[in-house]
């Protein structure tokens, strides 16, 4: 059974959902990819994962944690799970580009594009830092959320506040 809740955070509204015991999925509401939240699945407001996700995630955007504790269970391909499982791995306020990550994966420079994909498709926002994945020349590229919102948790992990919500982009 689906398990969500909606919180309030400083870039937007999120969705977060779980089954049994580990979060699939957590997304800024109206982003691509986010799951139909008008569903008939019921908004669990009393869930002990959802409840520590959302703490963990209030944390984080106070600057008080750099590494997520959470169960975690994304659904995907075998693919997009090692893509997955490579974001993962990149540090607190770290940057990669494309195509280190699909050299740290052992692919072919020409998988680039697959990788971004993999990436795009990522459903565990934040947790599962996407954000820290760049373009070639550091720019700013591609985030399911938002360009906004990446520049935002960009500057959360560089030491910066967040001063202000971003608007849904």
């Amino acid at each position: 059974m689906i398990r969500q809740t909606r919180i309030d955070s400083p870039l937007g509204e999120m969705l977060l959902r779980a089954e049994q015991d580990a979060l699939t999925g957590i997304f800024f509401v109206g982003q691509r990819h986010c799951p139909d939240i008008a569903s008939n699945t019921p908004d669990n407001g009393d869930d002990t994962l959802l409840d520590e996700t959302r703490s963990q995630l209030d944390a984080y955007f106070a600057g008080r944690l750099a590494r997520f504790s959470l169960p975690l269970a994304p659904s995907g391909s075998d693919f997009q799970q090692r893509v997955w499982r490579a974001l993962a791995a990149i540090a607190y306020g770290e940057r990669a580009t494309y195509g280190e990550l699909t050299h740290r994966l052992g692919l072919a420079p020409g998988a680039a594009r697959a990788v971004g994909t993999a990436i795009g498709r990522n459903p565990l926002t934040i947790v599962v830092p996407c954000h820290r994945i760049v373009g070639s020349k550091g720019a700013l590229t591609g985030y399911a959320g938002g360009l906004e919102r990446k520049r935002a948790l960009r500057d959360l992990e560089a030491g910066q506040r967040i001063r202000h919500s971003v608007a849904q982009t």
